[in-house]
């Protein structure tokens, strides 16, 4: 580890100190909970007919937005319109 690569913990300049800091120390020390340590995000991919992406890209472009951002959209708005159908659904069967 070069002298200008320090840890940005321990300002160490070795993987021999690091190690010797880590063997003393736990990292929850130095977590901050408040902060995820990173975000994910999950996506996934759909096979749309050629005529339908057109149809949609035609349509973002209208309102200003991404395929993706009106595809996420308007699916969101189909699921909350099935939503209390299924919930109502569940409900006639449990009953």
């Amino acid at each position: 580890m070069a002298a200008n690569n320090r840890s940005s913990i321990l300002q160490a300049e070795t993987l021999e100190q690091i190690g010797e800091f880590w063997d003393t120390h736990d990292f929850t020390d130095y977590d901050d909970s408040a902060r995820p340590d990173v975000e994910i995000i999950f996506s996934g991919a759909v096979a749309i007919e050629a005529e339908l992406l057109a149809a949609l890209d035609e349509q973002a472009v209208q309102r200003g937005v991404t395929v993706e951002t009106l595809v996420n959209l308007w699916l969101q708005q189909k699921l909350a319109e099935q939503l209390p159908t299924q919930l109502k659904a569940m409900a006639e069967i449990a009953a």
